[in-house]
């Protein structure tokens, strides 16, 4: 299913964006992030994501994401976010023209974390986001066909998983909305323009884990 962007909800709304049925612009502002405490101390909670709620517990998010960085940590990607001390993020943070760190951050209880490895620096990358209840994986691709795992994660705010097939242990919270969407920043005194399309939705791809 094809998603429309046009009635998705701000965090944090940019100065300058686009919204279309088929693509979103977002120019990024100097001085935008987001991370919670972990290793650096700084809390920071300023990055615009355009978000798009969803209460389908199985169900998968994909966006190609497309741009051209100018300074250090510049990036944009996917994003959950459901607030400042709980989120999710996956993109490619620039570092410089010859090498960029394509990772994924999660936020638990207001502790950030950042799992990366290193890519040759790029200008477009594709991304998919699947649900099972509160565990995900994140996939990229640079191609929209063949998706590379890049982590499985849990974020504890919504409950707990049966350790038998991955099956959920009701009653849990992660029968509740999650939002969905896209997010672009400059952590430095940067600004560049990020475009995402090809927006896809319940394309399900993640089954459950059979260990017998």
């Amino acid at each position: 299913m094809n998603l429309d962007f046009t009635t998705a909800k701000w965090v944090n709304q940019p100065k300058k964006f686009e919204i279309t049925p088929q693509f979103v612009k977002i120019t990024t502002e100097p001085n935008t992030d987001i991370w919670q405490r972990s290793y650096y101390g700084f809390r920071h909670d300023n990055v615009p994501a355009l978000l798009i709620e969803s209460d389908n517990n199985f169900t998968s998010f994909t966006v190609r994401v497309t741009f051209k960085y100018y300074a250090r940590f510049d990036q944009c990607g996917l994003i959950i976010y459901r607030d400042s001390e709980h989120w999710f993020k996956a993109s490619i943070e620039y570092e410089n023209k010859d090498f960029s760190r394509l990772g994924s951050v999660v936020t638990n209880y207001g502790y950030s974390d950042w799992s990366t490895t290193d890519i040759a620096t790029t200008t477009v990358m594709w991304y998919r986001l699947c649900r099972r209840g509160p565990d995900f994986i994140i996939e990229s691709s640079e191609d929209g066909i063949y998706f590379k795992q890049m982590r499985i994660f849990h974020l504890h705010v919504l409950g707990e998983t049966s350790p038998k097939m991955g099956k959920l242990n009701p009653p849990i919270q992660s029968e509740f909305p999650i939002d969905y969407g896209l997010y672009a920043c400059s952590p430095m005194n940067s600004s560049f323009e990020a475009i995402f399309d090809n927006f896809r939705f319940n394309d399900y791809k993640w089954m459950a884990h059979n260990a017998e």
